[in-house]
């Protein structure tokens, strides 16, 4: 099967710096196979036979941990998952949208319903989201960069691990695994 990695915090600011053809050794290391990364942010697409996210997971970051000395938060889902993930956005069906401003928050897992009721949208207009299980979907009409909505606001709220990404890295990583 093919799956994503999507690493939180790595070659941003100067901070957790990892060249990506040592990303990728270290994934081949594992023994995942059709390793290949996108942009220098973390983007890792490889194939595997074993089907266990979480299992997949935690290979990755101890890996991470041992060859780099971080200590990351690592998403793993399946080249289908992502598929449905584009298929899904709620932004797509308005006339008026910008595809430069959307993106998606990938979640570790669901949030917890009550922390999900607390988060009052109308609040931070014109910035919108929609949450889908163990996704996000963002519409930014300003711009990520003036959001209150990164990933340390929705940890903060939903008390989940959180990385994003802009709708043309999804695209492009859903491209690059063949979906």
């Amino acid at each position: 099967m093919k799956y994503i990695a999507i690493l939180r915090g790595v070659n941003v600011s100067g901070k957790n710096m990892i060249k990506m053809p040592a990303l990728v050794k270290a994934f081949e290391d594992i023994g995942f196979e059709s390793v290949a990364a996108y942009l220098q942010s973390g983007n890792v697409l490889f194939s595997s036979e074993n089907g266990n996210v979480a299992d997949l997971q935690k290979r990755i970051t101890e890996k991470i941990a041992l060859d780099f000395g971080f200590d990351i938060p690592v998403i793993v889902f399946s080249s289908q998952y992502l598929r449905q993930v584009r298929k899904d956005n709620p932004f797509l069906k308005k006339a008026d949208f910008d595809s430069t401003m959307l993106h998606v928050t990938f979640l570790a897992q669901a949030p917890d319903k009550t922390n999900l009721e607390k988060l009052d949208t109308a609040k931070y207009l014109p910035d919108e989201f929609v949450v889908d299980e163990k996704v996000i979907y963002l519409n930014c009409p300003g711009g990520y960069g003036t959001t209150k909505f990164n990933n340390n606001f929705f940890e903060n709220k939903l008390k989940v691990t959180a990385t994003t990404r802009n709708w043309n890295t999804v695209n492009k990583l859903a491209e690059l695994s063949g979906e």
